[in-house]
């Protein structure tokens, strides 16, 4: 369907208002991408995402108020034994 108007004759004044309203907006600075971390997607089954959601709330329940899926896992990978792993996990 073709546009009646080709130009709003609204944009403008909208402009100005919201200019006056909420003052000149400068263009954001673009903020610099961590590099502490970084995000990763793993695939996990859902017994296994229902497990860790348990453990993080026994954990908060606890009294770990900051304790996190991603905290979980950092501290399995800091206390794992891979020599104990059986080969067909």
């Amino acid at each position: 369907m073709p546009k009646l108007i080709e130009k709003d004759p609204l944009i403008e004044a909208e402009s100005i208002l919201s200019e006056q309203f909420y003052g000149k907006r400068l263009p954001a600075e673009p903020k610099p991408k961590p590099t502490h971390y970084k995000i990763v997607c793993i695939s996990l089954y859902r017994e296994d995402i229902d497990r860790l959601n348990e453990l993080v709330a026994e954990l908060k329940r606890r009294g770990h108020t900051k304790a996190s899926k991603s905290a979980l896992i950092r501290y399995a990978l800091d206390t794992v034994d891979i020599g104990a792993m059986p080969k067909g996990y």
